[in-house]
């Protein structure tokens, strides 16, 4: 049985900073300053997709909070345009 990475509970360094958009240097950095909590499975260390989908919607509402947009950052119109 195949199972795709959208699939996958637990996620590989590799995966993660895949789906995240950034180097695995730059993602290690992250989990040692403890901003990314992971499992570690003997000596492998993964990340929960649902771990990590919710630490980016932490950074997304933070993000809007500190900027004076909505919720999630997104229904506040664009202006000049």
């Amino acid at each position: 049985m195949r199972v795709t990475v959208g699939e996958k509970l637990l996620l590989t360094m590799s995966e993660a900073a895949a789906l995240m958009g950034c180097s695995r240097a730059h993602l290690y950095n992250l989990i040692n300053k403890g901003e990314i909590p992971v499992v570690r499975l003997g000596r492998s260390v993964r990340i929960p997709r649902k771990w990590l989908e919710q630490w980016v919607d932490r950074l997304v509402s933070d993000w809007a909070a500190q900027n004076g947009h909505g919720r999630n950052g997104l229904n506040t119109p664009v202006s000049g345009v």
